[in-house]
């Protein structure tokens, strides 16, 4: 897996906020929606690539810069020349392993306090694992969590407004604490129900029982409530898992796959398979 310290950064290019909005009401995790305008016009970003935002931190050893990657979380366009990108930004916060107190983080909190007009500086593009496949029968299983919906929901509305003829079947799980941080699926905000009309699409939600005591987001209950047709899906070649969110997710998905195909061997074979036949990618938040 590539490290933040492997991408160059030596190319940067300055960008303007055109536009941010709080996407999740007041009393839940901030998450913002963050549009972008470029000031050059050979700056290119598209949906299966990311961009850097670099930061000045201040630590024990002075001014630093900081360095964090986002997806695109629609699809690039151009106004006047410049190219616009779209990002998602959840505000975030750390506890120090060594004196147990709780820091902002750097990016999320700088991002989410620019206003409209306030210019940054952005790296890339670097490229994203999750690439749409040439075979137009291929089957997409894409699973997000929070803000992991940002590569997905780029990636979906690319495949119905770009590829022609899609014939596979895209399934999305996306996890979210309640229904009112269900990003792009949900009344406010639901640009991806657009997609419901769509016979190869459909997606499934999977939310916490008790938000408010923070119980753990149900995705293996989602995963399995579709286990007939997963297990399908995973008997065929040409079916391909992209996962986005958290690092706990690794250990709901083996949970849920295992009872779906009935055992952990069975899991662990067909994940190697997928992993060797580059049909398996992930972004780890």
């Amino acid at each position: 897996m590539a490290h933040l310290s492997d991408f160059d950064i030596e190319k940067q290019y300055k960008a303007v906020v055109k536009n941010t909005s709080r996407l999740t009401p007041p009393d839940t995790e901030e998450v913002r929606e963050i549009v972008l305008e470029v000031k050059d016009p050979e700056f290119e970003c598209e949906v299966d690539q990311s961009f850097g935002v670099l930061t000045s931190a201040t630590g024990d050893f002075g001014n630093t810069l900081h360095h964090r990657l986002y997806s695109v979380a629609d699809l690039p366009k151009r106004v006047k020349g410049n190219p616009q990108l779209t990002m998602l930004v959840k505000r975030c916060s750390y506890v120090d392993d060594f004196s147990g107190e709780e820091y902002p983080g750097v990016a999320s909190n700088y991002l989410c306090d620019r206003k409209k007009g306030d210019e940054i500086t952005v790296t890339g593009p670097f490229k994203l694992p999750f690439n749409v496949p040439e075979d137009k029968t291929a089957n997409l299983i894409l699973i997000g969590m929070g803000t992991g919906i940002a590569p997905f929901r780029a990636f979906i509305k690319h495949i119905y407004k770009n590829v022609k003829d899609w014939e596979g079947k895209i399934r999305l799980f996306y996890g979210a604490r309640s229904g009112l941080e269900l990003l792009y699926l949900n009344d406010k905000d639901g640009d991806l129900t657009n997609y419901y009309d769509e016979a190869t699409f459909e997606a499934f939600h999977a939310l916490s029982q008790r938000p408010h005591w923070a119980d753990p987001i149900e995705l293996e209950k989602a995963l399995e409530g579709q286990t007939s047709e997963l297990i399908e899906l995973l008997s065929m070649s040409n079916t391909y898992i992209y996962v986005a969110g958290y690092e706990t997710i690794h250990k709901m998905l083996n949970k849920a796959f295992t009872n779906i195909l009935g055992s952990e061997e069975k899991w662990r074979l067909r994940k190697a398979e997928l992993v060797a036949g580059r049909k398996w990618a992930e972004i780890i938040y």
